[in-house]
């Protein structure tokens, strides 16, 4: 293990609330080693930004991980050519051509039938009701995975993210985790056939164009699944929250002063969806002061680089006029989230502002709570209108 200063968390408090731990480390120890998650963190937003291109020490292959073990080798645990290709082959799926040009008018459509069954009822669950079938509708498109219902989409890429993130060991976590990645291929064996007739621009439909093997294939499938559904869920819903607890920027946006794409950079840097991206160390190197050996565990931590401050005054505070252009919620390196422009689209052109325009005096009726460090986001947000 690295010889980084140790400080030790609360896991449970980590879960619920990571940002003073983080905090804390940024300022006693920016590269530390925490034995409850047996992983070295970098919690500066400019060590990250540096380190996280060197994959010659600090690689995405972890043959052993739970991402690799549980999901198969996705494009995400390689590096180098072998990475570059498969990218490659997925970005005529994910592109911001393709997204404005393919998926934004079936997006939109489905949004809107979707608040067109909720404005009736008054009130909803925002994430479950709104957020999270409108993240599914999307993914199903996106992945090809049309025949999935949207509740399934959302329960396998649950169950995957809390597999992945099953540090502890828990063996019903990894269980459930097992039956979705069941569930995906069973719905992936199904709709080849179909996709191999009739080919579209599903990330699906391009892998079996493109010949790449099916293990890798289906790795890629259920990544982007495991990215695509919770992460756009999350800062739909937990954007829509921000606005409503904070009027002044709501009305920013409403007057045409500050836009929807501010409010989802804002949002992401605030409380980053994606909270860390996890190494393995490739070769004994020293860094920022700490010996790293090979077989190191090493968690780049995204979420503390939205809240350095020596980028961001007040951190802590969400206000959508401020520059984001440090944050790196997506990552920096080749490993940037390949689905951000798809995301980013959904979510500003789309789901928000039909959100607003459609739900008239859209307010609050209960607690909002937040969970996760690796992935991050409210777990229910009751509301009304």
């Amino acid at each position: 293990m690295s010889n980084a200063p140790v400080i030790h968390i609360d896991p449970v408090a980590f879960a619920a609330d990571p940002y003073p731990d983080l905090a804390r480390m940024r300022r006693e120890a920016p590269v530390a080693f925490v034995p409850e998650l047996s992983a070295t963190l970098f919690t500066r937003r400019d060590d990250i930004f540096v380190q996280e291109k060197r994959v010659s020490t600090f690689s995405s292959r972890q043959p052993h991980g739970l991402m690799t073990r549980l999901m198969g080798e996705n494009l995400m645990r390689k590096d180098g050519d072998a990475h570059i290709r498969e990218r490659k082959i997925l970005f005529p799926a994910l592109s911001p051509r393709t997204t404005r040009d393919t998926w934004l008018a079936p997006i939109r459509a489905a949004t809107e039938s979707i608040l067109k069954s909720l404005k009736p009822k008054g009130k909803c669950d925002l994430v479950r009701d709104f957020a999270m079938p409108v993240s599914a509708e999307a993914l199903k498109l996106v992945t090809g995975l049309t025949n999935m219902s949207a509740a399934e989409m959302d329960r396998v890429s649950q169950g995957m993210i809390d597999g992945c993130a099953n540090y502890a060991g828990d063996a019903k976590i990894e269980a459930n985790c097992n039956d979705c990645t069941a569930s995906i291929d069973r719905h992936i064996d199904e709709m080849i056939p179909q996709l191999e007739a009739k080919p579209n621009s599903s990330a699906l439909s391009v892998q079996l164009a493109s010949n790449l093997d099916m293990a890798a294939t289906r790795a890629n499938i259920k990544l982007i699944i495991s990215g695509g559904q919770n992460e756009p869920r999350d800062v739909i819903a937990g954007a829509a929250w921000a606005l409503l607890t904070h009027p002044a920027q709501l009305h920013l946006v409403q007057q045409n002063k500050a836009s929807w794409g501010d409010v989802f950079s804002e949002y992401a840097r605030w409380m980053s969806p994606i909270g860390m991206s996890p190494r393995e160390v490739a070769q004994n190197d020293e860094v920022c002061g700490v010996s790293f050996e090979q077989g190191d565990r090493v968690f780049f931590m995204f979420s503390s680089a939205g809240h350095d401050e020596a980028h961001f005054e007040t951190p802590e505070r969400f206000d959508i006029t401020r520059n984001t252009g440090p944050s790196i919620p997506f990552g920096a390196g080749p490993h940037f989230c390949g689905g951000a422009a798809v995301a980013r689209a959904l979510i500003t052109e789309v789901a928000l502002p039909l959100l607003f325009h459609e739900l008239p005096n859209l307010h609050l009726t209960g607690e909002v709570p937040f969970q996760g460090w690796a992935f991050r986001g409210p777990t229910k947000m009751p509301v009304a209108w």
